[in-house]
């Protein structure tokens, strides 16, 4: 019976949460009219054309050169990021690169695209609600009411994070069995509606990706606060996933493969959230092959 509630919520959440914006964007040919949810359609690999990576500060920004060319956007526009800090790491996704380019494993040149571009073309606001609205269907809201393990896993492991939020941002949040979720007071939402707003248009852009990887707000807030590590962040996410692998084993590899690329976007996307809201340069770096 809990199994058939967790899939009829589960459908619940994907049709409360659609559409979810895109922030896969990355260097790819352009948008992809076939997937609203995408923005654009990256090629997979490509074979490497640069020997070296290199950064420079120009008029608006810090731009990625490999060899003597100017990195761009799907759209052609001029890849330029605000912090040197930022520049740098995307520097090393690019300079990482082995003899084939994989595109799906560079997040922060998608996250900066993404920023740069603005593929479904909103604002400030409308990115704030888009992150909000996952209030609604928060993994670590919605609980089972059997079997009784998982009940009291559930209690154990999200109850904390649940409470420290509230305390924080003193705000009710709360949890509930019930298909529908908790009911969100409308204080709560105005409360981190306003703490995002606190954060510029690239960190949000950042911070509705993470939220998105792991489809909690809770969790995100608790990553970006420093309250979790990214390990946890995504395992708390995954709690009840966890305890059906548990229970019932898994297919290794699938189960391996998702965990890392779940952490690795979870990672990539937290760390963006905070190269974007860092006010202190770096020392400018080379990097060469």
């Amino acid at each position: 019976m809990w199994r058939s509630c967790l899939r009829l919520r589960d459908a619940g959440r994907r049709l409360l949460n659609q559409p979810r914006g895109a922030l896969t964007a990355s260097v790819g040919p352009g948008p992809n009219p076939l997937s609203p949810a995408r923005a654009y359609a990256p090629p997979t690999e490509r074979k490497r054309f640069y020997q070296n990576v290199s950064i420079t500060q120009g008029e608006g920004g810090f731009e990625i050169n490999l060899d003597h060319r100017k990195l761009k956007t799907p759209q052609a526009k001029l890849f330029t990021v605000p912090s040197e800090a930022l520049a740098i790491a995307v520097a090393t996704e690019w300079d990482s690169q082995q003899d084939t380019i994989k595109f799906y494993t560079m997040h922060l040149t998608t996250l900066c695209n993404t920023s740069l571009d603005n593929p479904t073309q909103r604002n400030k606001d409308q990115l704030i609600q888009a992150a909000v609205k996952f209030l609604d269907t928060d993994t670590i809201c919605y609980r089972v009411d059997e079997p009784a393990t998982l009940v009291e896993l559930q209690r154990n492991e999200w109850d904390p994070i649940i409470e420290w939020a509230e305390e924080r941002y003193d705000v009710e949040i709360g949890s509930s069995t019930s298909i529908m979720g908790p009911s969100i007071p409308a204080r709560t939402r105005e409360v981190l509606t306003s703490h995002l707003a606190s954060y510029n248009m690239w960190a949000l852009q950042g911070i509705e990706f993470v939220v998105t990887q792991l489809k909690s707000m809770v969790l995100t807030l608790g990553l970006i606060d420093r309250r979790l590590t990214v390990e946890q962040a995504v395992l708390l996410s995954r709690l009840e996933e966890e305890y059906q692998i548990q229970k019932w084993g898994n297919i290794e590899w699938a189960h391996d493969y998702e965990l890392r690329e779940l952490r690795a976007r979870t990672a990539a996307g937290t760390l963006f959230v905070h190269l974007c809201s860092e006010s202190a340069t770096v020392k400018h770096k080379l990097l060469q092959q």
